[in-house]
């Protein structure tokens, strides 16, 4: 695994697979209730890093970003991963028709790719994930673990723990 720990939550990822690796570490530390807002360009990575998560959690079920379906359920493992994609979203009041108030914050892990856009809105509890290029590293990519709260707090600190535990 060429993923590396370059410190405190921060990571950086030489290939796809190790995106994919870090989201099946994350995955393993997940509880019921648990938000992940995934922050990134297009095509940095981050339906890669849900594709992990969703193996992590023991989901054998292809992962796509629901782009235009809005939200997609992976209810084949430890615990539901509801993923959500909410870049075709223009207004914040187009959130009540996604089910994101259902299930945000109750059962499963919810992961939102383009959730930044309407944080006000959803929750002050979340982990940020955000993943960008890294410059002259084609399939480079960085990846930062952002807490917002006590529950964010200690979920980066496991996920820290199990990726030293993984080298």
């Amino acid at each position: 695994m060429a993923l590396s720990r370059k410190g405190d939550r921060l990571y950086e990822s030489a290939s796809v697979e190790d995106t994919v690796r870090l989201g099946e570490l994350v995955a393993a530390c997940l509880a019921d209730g648990d938000v992940l807002v995934l922050t990134g360009g297009l095509g940095v990575g981050k339906t890669h890093f849900t594709k992990g998560v969703s193996a992590g959690l023991g989901d054998d079920h292809p992962v796509t970003s629901p782009t235009f379906a809005l939200m997609a359920v992976h209810d084949g493992g430890r615990i539901p991963l509801f993923h959500f994609d909410l870049y075709r979203l223009e207004h914040a009041y187009q959130l009540e028709d996604t089910g994101i108030f259902d299930v945000l914050g109750y059962e499963g892990a919810c992961l939102l790719e383009w959730g930044e856009q309407f944080q006000n809105e959803l929750t002050d509890e979340y982990l940020g994930v955000v993943i960008s290029r890294v410059e002259g590293e084609p399939a480079g990519r960085s990846i930062e673990l952002v807490p917002h709260g006590a529950r964010a707090e200690e979920l980066a600190q496991a996920i820290d723990a199990a990726v030293l535990a993984a080298r």
